[in-house]
């Protein structure tokens, strides 16, 4: 069975996947800045699954994490980040700080979990690295670039490190989950029934991260719609853009008239 970390799993998508993990057998480490969630599945895996409270943001809070997960599973098959942060407002209402703040957990969070995790899968000549990404990081969407830009960062950042690692047995992948039901995406001005339960999501992520494709997604539909992305990103985004808005406009008339 293998051993496998994830920040961000104490809700949603990665709780979710975190479940499915330890339902079919192998071990979990749950890393995250708030854990109540998770504890239920503590005393339901006991003994494969370890839940460690950090924020990703600092390298010193992951750094004894990682080396808790070596020491008590004694490897470390795949390393999931997660944990992300996001924000719907546009450039101009979205201060320098927010922009840092949402970088230092999207991306640079995910360069600590490498930077800690690296050292442990060149000793095993082994390891998959995997970054949670998004639609909107090829695509772009309005009123959301913090967010978005974090995501094309990782997108480049996965394929920079395939580059250097795979000498040494390590490679590097993106999941792209569909727009889904979660407290982060709670406040997007998207229709609830354009969203994809957690749950779902979570649980056929946990049957695919295994897989060697660059790429990794919950369903076949979800990747043809990430192929598509890749090769018209602006042209997706653009429809993607106008739909919603014109969703949200049809929306404000239908109230006026009320």
């Amino acid at each position: 069975m293998s051993v496998i970390l994830i920040t961000g799993a104490n809700q949603g998508i990665g709780y979710f996947l975190a479940e499915k993990l330890l339902l079919d057998n192998h071990h979990v480490m749950i890393i995250d800045k708030d854990i109540e969630q998770s504890l239920p599945l503590q005393h339901q895996f006991p003994d494969r699954l370890l839940i460690w409270q950090a924020d990703v943001r600092y390298k010193d809070a992951i750094l004894p994490a990682v080396q808790q997960a070596y020491k008590t599973f004694h490897k470390i098959d795949i390393a999931i980040h997660n944990a992300c942060k996001c924000s719907f407002k546009s450039m101009e209402e979205s201060s320098f700080e927010e922009y840092k703040d949402i970088f230092n957990v999207n991306y640079y969070g995910a360069l600590n979990l490498c930077k800690a995790v690296i050292p442990y899968m060149k000793k095993q000549h082994s390891g998959k690295i995997i970054f949670t990404s998004s639609l909107v990081g090829t695509t772009g969407f309005f009123n959301i670039s913090p967010y978005a830009s974090t995501k094309g960062a990782l997108e480049s950042l996965a394929k920079c490190l395939n580059l250097e690692y795979k000498i040494r047995g390590i490679s590097f992948h993106i999941i792209h989950p569909p727009l889904t039901k979660t407290e982060s995406a709670s406040s997007l001005q998207v229709p609830d029934q354009f969203k994809i339960d957690a749950k779902k999501v979570g649980y056929g992520l946990a049957k695919n991260i295994f897989k060697k494709h660059f790429i990794i997604c919950h369903n076949v539909f979800t990747k043809l719609q990430i192929k598509l992305s890749y090769l018209m990103p602006l042209k997706m985004g653009n429809m993607l853009t106008e739909a919603i808005k014109r969703y949200i406009k049809s929306l404000s008339e239908s109230d006026s008239c009320q």
